[in-house]
C-alpha cells in the first residue's frame, strides 16, 4: 500500500511513537519524527525501524524541540506533513511532581507551538493531540467518557488539560482538523521501565534469573484501565481518518488493581508475588489517583475501534519479552560486560 501521505510524530522515540511509526509505515506513509538533541543516543526503541526504513526514506528523524517554535515551523514547512501526531511529553506522573516546570512547559507551550504552526501552514494539516485519562483525577468509580469533568491531580495531568482545551479552542476558532485522543493506560514491552507495569514484568524476569530478590512498589490498590499500546495507536490513526474532527476516549472498559497485575504477572512463572513484593511510602504519589475506568463507546461506534488484546494477553506478552531480556542481561553480567544497577541484585 502506498498512499503518499506524510506524517510527523513528535515523541517518536517513546512507546507510542514506536508503535505509531510502525503502523504508519505499514500503511505506506512517509514518516518523520522529532528527537531532542542529546549527548547520548536515545533511539533504542525505534532502532529496528531505523535500520529497516531510514535508508529507503520511509522513516526520517529530525532534531527539534517543542519549546523551539522556530525549528518546528521550519520543519513543518520543509516536510509538508498531511498529519501531525503530538505524542511528546514528560509523561511520568510521579516525575511531574519533581519536575513540574519542565513537565508543564513541554505539555502546554509545546502543544500551542504546534497548533500555531498548523494554523499558519499553507497546507491543510490534520492534528492529533495525545490527551490522557489522568486528566479525570479518578475521584469516583464511574466509567469516564468524553463529557466527564476533568479534575487533574498532578502537574502532568494539569498540563494535559491545558493542551486538550487549546486543541478544542483552535479547532473551533480556526476551523482546523484537530482532535484529542483521551487514552487510558496502555502498556507494552516497549513501556518505560519506571512505569509500574513494566517495573513489575522486568522484576519477574530478573527474579526468575536470580538477578533480583525484591520488588518495591507504592499503592497496590490503585486500579487502572490497562490496554495494549499497539491497539491504541490504531485508534489515533482512525481519529485523523474520520470525516470530522472531535475528541474520543480509547479504553478497554475493564479496570484492574496493581495487585491483580502483580498476581497474574508472577503466575506466568509459577511464583507467589507476595514472597517478593514490598511497599514503600517513597513510591506513593503526593496526590494519588485511585481509580480510572474508561468508556470508549463513542470510538467503538464512530471509529469502529476496539481493543484486540486482553489484560491476560498483555501481561503474557510483556513477561515473555522481559524473560528474554533478563536472560540476555545475565549472560552479559556473567561475562563482566555489564554491571547490575537495579534494586537488590543477587550477584
Amino acid at each position: 500500500m502506498n498512499n503518499n501521505k506524510v506524517a510527523l510524530i513528535t515523541g517518536i522515540t517513546g512507546q507510542d511513537g514506536y508503535y505509531l511509526a510502525k503502523l504508519l509505515i505499514e500503511k505506506g506513509y512517509e514518516v518523520h519524527g522529532t528527537i531532542r538533541r542529546s549527548s547520548t543516543i536515545n533511539t533504542d526503541r525505534i532502532d529496528p525501524l531505523i535500520s529497516e526504513f531510514e535508508e529507503v526514506g520511509k522513516l526520517n528523524l529530525h532534531y527539534s524541540d517543542l519549546l523551539d517554535s522556530a525549528s518546528l515551523n521550519s520543519l513543518i514547512n520543509q516536510i509538508q506533513p498531511d498529519e501531525i501526531y503530538n505524542l511528546a511529553a514528560q509523561s511520568h506522573v510521579a516525575v511531574s511532581f519533581k519536575n513540574p516546570i519542565y513537565t508543564t512547559q513541554t505539555g502546554t507551550l509545546g502543544s500551542v507551538a504546534l497548533l500555531e504552526a498548523v494554523r499558519h501552514s499553507n497546507k491543510e494539516i490534520k492534528f492529533y493531540q495525545a490527551s490522557s485519562s489522568e486528566m479525570y483525577g479518578g475521584i469516583n468509580k464511574e466509567m469516564l467518557n468524553e463529557t466527564s469533568p476533568f479534575i487533574p491531580k498532578s502537574p502532568y495531568a494539569a498540563s494535559k488539560v491545558f493542551a486538550h482545551n487549546m486543541t478544542k479552542l483552535y479547532r473551533e476558532s480556526y476551523d482546523l482538523f484537530c482532535v484529542n485522543g483521551i487514552l487510558f493506560n496502555h502498556e507494552s514491552p516497549h513501556r518505560g521501565q519506571t512505569f509500574v507495569t513494566r517495573k513489575i514484568t522486568r522484576a519477574v524476569g530478573r527474579i526468575v534469573n536470580n538477578l533480583q530478590s525484591k520488588l518495591t512498589l507504592g499503592n497496590l490498590d490503585a486500579s487502572r484501565d490497562w490496554g495494549f499500546a499497539g491497539d491504541y495507536v490504531e485508534g489515533m490513526w482512525l481519529m485523523l481518518q474520520h470525516d470530522t474532527p472531535d475528541d474520543w476516549v480509547l479504553a478497554t472498559g475493564e479496570t484492574h488493581t496493581v495487585k491483580e497485575f502483580l498476581q497474574k504477572a508472577f503466575e506466568c512463572v509459577d511464583l507467589d508475588w507476595e514472597k517478593y513484593v514490598q511497599t514503600s511510602e517513597k513510591y506513593f504519589r503526593p496526590n494519588e489517583v485511585e481509580h480510572l475506568l474508561g468508556d470508549s463507546t463513542k470510538a467503538r461506534k464512530e471509529l469502529n475501534w476496539s481493543p484486540k488484546t486482553s489484560f491476560d494477553e498483555l501481561i503474557k506478552l510483556m513477561i515473555e519479552h522481559d524473560l528474554v531480556l533478563a536472560e540476555q542481561e545475565k549472560v552479559l553480567i556473567q561475562n563482566k560486560l555489564m554491571t547490575p544497577t537495579w534494586e537488590n541484585p543477587i550477584i
